[in-house]
C-alpha cells in the first residue's frame, strides 16, 4: 500500500500567512534596534578617535589642525619638527567612516564639551543639526 501524506495548498497559505504577520510586527522592532546600535557604534568610535588623538598629542606635543585632520592618525605629518616626535599610526587600521559611511568631521576649535578640537558624526541623514537617529553624536561644535 502507498499513501502519501502532504500538505495542502491550503495549509501552506495559511503557514505563509502567518509567518508575514509575524515578519510585519517583529520587523519594525528589529530595525529600530539596529538603527539605535548605529548611533552606539557611532559614539563609542568617536571615543575611540579621541582616545588617539590624546595619545597622539601626548607624543607631538598639539592636536591636528583642521587641514589635517584625523588622518594624521594614520600617517605622518608634513611638518619635519613634528615628523621626528610622531611615533604613530595611533590607529590599527584606516580612519574609519561612521556606520552610515560617511567621514567624520574634525576642526580644532573648542567644541561644546569644552574640547579643543570637535570631531563627530552627522547621524543618519548625514547632515548637520537633526533628531533621533539623524541627530550629531560626538564631540559637537558650539553654535
Amino acid at each position: 500500500m502507498n499513501t502519501q501524506q502532504g500538505f495542502t495548498l491550503l495549509e501552506m497559505l495559511v503557514v505563509l500567512v502567518i509567518i508575514g504577520l509575524l515578519a510585519g510586527l517583529v520587523g519594525p522592532r528589529l530595525f529600530t534596534q539596529v538603527d539605535a546600535a548605529k548611533v552606539k557604534t557611532a559614539s563609542t568610535q568617536v571615543k575611540m578617535l579621541k582616545g588617539s588623538l590624546e595619545a597622539m598629542r601626548l607624543d607631538i606635543g598639539r592636536y591636528p589642525t583642521t587641514e589635517e585632520g584625523i588622518n594624521l592618525l594614520r600617517a605622518p605629518p608634513a611638518d619635519e619638527t613634528i615628523k621626528t616626535l610622531w611615533k604613530g599610526p595611533y590607529l590599527d587600521d584606516t580612519v574609519p567612516l561612521d556606520p552610515w559611511n560617511h567621514p567624520y568631521q574634525y576642526a580644532y576649535v573648542t567644541s561644546v564639551n569644552g574640547q579643543p578640537f570637535v570631531l563627530y558624526s552627522l547621524g543618519a541623514d548625514g547632515q548637520p543639526g537633526g533628531a533621533e537617529y539623524n541627530a550629531d553624536v560626538g564631540y559637537l561644535p558650539n553654535k
